[in-house]
């Protein structure tokens, strides 16, 4: 799909506004974005995985500090564990590549002591959400190349749900945490995947302040086109958007376990000070 206004309806489920910007092939690779949960056993290219990483290394890092790194798991077995962690999900073990993007604080642990000099700043919360923000646009930049090469991708999000054991299993030293996978490859043909349509713009874009309440017509309206979505796509997911997102947060055993999160990432060399 390449046509502008068919891919902002797909986004929104209707023509949200007009458009007056001359329109380019980022923007088709950008608004065109799907999950893919099916994919071919087809493996990757040669040099695939590096070009994805130098993207990856092109996107913005605080003070240029880099703070992440990733694993590139393309072995069957380690995939098969990883999966089972990750809430069992077959379309980790399809994939030719898992990507597992890493909040990475060691090296710098590690450049300050080879230099000689204290790292007492690491042990607080900034350095941490640095370094989460750090490896999330990393990976979004990695995923918009692959997506630009034909590739498929989904975020795995359950990768948090045993940070323990997947440190374990990627062998993560202390003050390095997984924070979410990525799935990478083509994706199978006989599986459609559609564009999920996302909030309008006037739930998520403020002018100057912003403003809570104000968003209740915009909620109600997208309300219903995801439920007609949901059903255009035969997904069996029960109520509206509301009513699913409000579920996914209404108790600690919604969490899958990242209740513990803190704790884990205190195992795992963060003191969050």
């Amino acid at each position: 799909m390449t046509n502008p206004i068919e891919l902002l309806r797909s986004r929104y489920g209707e023509i949200p506004f007009n458009l007056e910007i001359a329109w380019n092939d980022s923007l088709t690779s950008l608004l065109s974005h799907r999950s893919i949960r099916a994919y071919l056993s087809d493996p990757l290219p040669a040099g695939t995985l590096e070009l994805l990483i130098a993207a990856a290394q092109s996107a913005s890092t605080s003070s240029n500090l880099q703070t992440w790194s990733v694993v590139a798991v393309e072995n069957q077995q380690r995939k098969d564990e990883l999966s089972k962690l990750a809430g069992d999900q077959a379309h980790i073990r399809q994939a030719p590549l898992f990507l597992v993007w890493l909040a990475d604080l060691a090296r710098l642990t590690h450049v300050a002591d080879s230099c000689g000099i204290s790292h007492d700043g690491l042990e607080y919360l900034e350095m941490f959400v640095m370094s989460t923000v750090d490896a999330t646009l990393a990976a979004q930049n990695a995923t918009v190349a692959a997506e630009s090469l034909g590739l498929g991708t989904v975020y795995i999000g359950g990768i948090r749900n045993r940070p323990q054991e997947v440190a374990q299993i990627l062998n993560l030293p202390d003050s390095v945490y997984a924070v979410f996978g990525l799935c990478v490859g083509y994706p199978n043909p006989e599986v459609a995947a559609a564009i999920k349509p996302r909030l309008p713009q006037s739930a998520v874009l403020h002018r100057e302040t912003y403003k809570l309440t104000e968003q209740d017509e915009a909620i109600a309206h997208y309300n219903d086109i995801i439920k007609e979505f949901y059903i255009e796509q035969k997904m069996n997911i029960a109520g509206d958007w509301s009513e699913h997102s409000a579920g996914r947060v209404a108790t600690v055993e919604s969490l899958r376990g990242r209740d513990r999160l803190r704790e884990v990432l205190n195992n795992l060399g963060f003191k969050l000070l």
